[in-house]
């Protein structure tokens, strides 16, 4: 039996449309979006030698409705919108503005404490309210709609999480996404 908190769905579906009325407008073809959301960060890309967004991890936004939460962002940026204007219904927080990433950063979501994050991330608040709550991992994974381990993985977790997840545990914290995601520069 699943006991979901107050949040509303993380609509990737709507994002893609989104993207897709951009793209139109803009006469673009999937690999130029994926080119001009590559190339907001072009002086970073140099620098790190990194490999682009693939045009198949935005279009398959329109079969699965969710990506993950670093490629989310990559694609907010581009068509300048906030995480929480794509959630379902009546959003419980209200949005937060993106922080300015020009070309030689890129923005990330800061899940969990590391060296290279700018303080505490996704994972410490979580926990910090999950035990002032008096919840186990259990019954916080019951009231957002996962595994456990979909939760305590956010402590270790090296690249992403579900965009959906992300923004249903922002929304039970009751904060913007914006407070987790910063300007990184690597």
């Amino acid at each position: 039996m699943r006991v979901l908190e107050r949040t509303v769905d993380f609509d990737g579906y709507a994002l893609f449309e989104a993207l897709d009325a951009q793209r139109a407008a803009r006469g673009l073809s999937w690999h130029g979006v994926a080119r001009e959301i590559w190339e907001l960060s072009a002086e970073l890309n140099r620098r790190r030698a990194d490999h682009p967004i693939s045009p198949m991890t935005i279009t398959a936004l329109a079969k699965r409705g969710d990506t993950t939460c670093q490629h989310a962002l990559a694609m907010l940026r581009w068509i300048d919108r906030s995480p929480e204007s794509f959630l379902r219904g009546s959003p419980t927080v209200s949005a937060g503005t993106l922080p300015i990433a020009g070309p030689d950063r890129r923005l990330r979501w800061n899940l969990h404490k590391s060296a290279r994050s700018p303080g505490p991330g996704l994972y410490e608040a979580m926990n910090a309210r999950r035990q002032s709550d008096g919840l186990t991992w259990a019954e916080l994974s019951l009231r957002l709609g996962c595994s456990p381990n979909q939760l305590t993985a956010l402590r270790t977790v090296r690249y992403a999480t579900r965009m959906s997840l992300a923004m249903r545990i922002t929304q039970w914290l009751r904060r913007p996404a914006a407070d987790f995601i910063y300007a990184a520069e690597w």
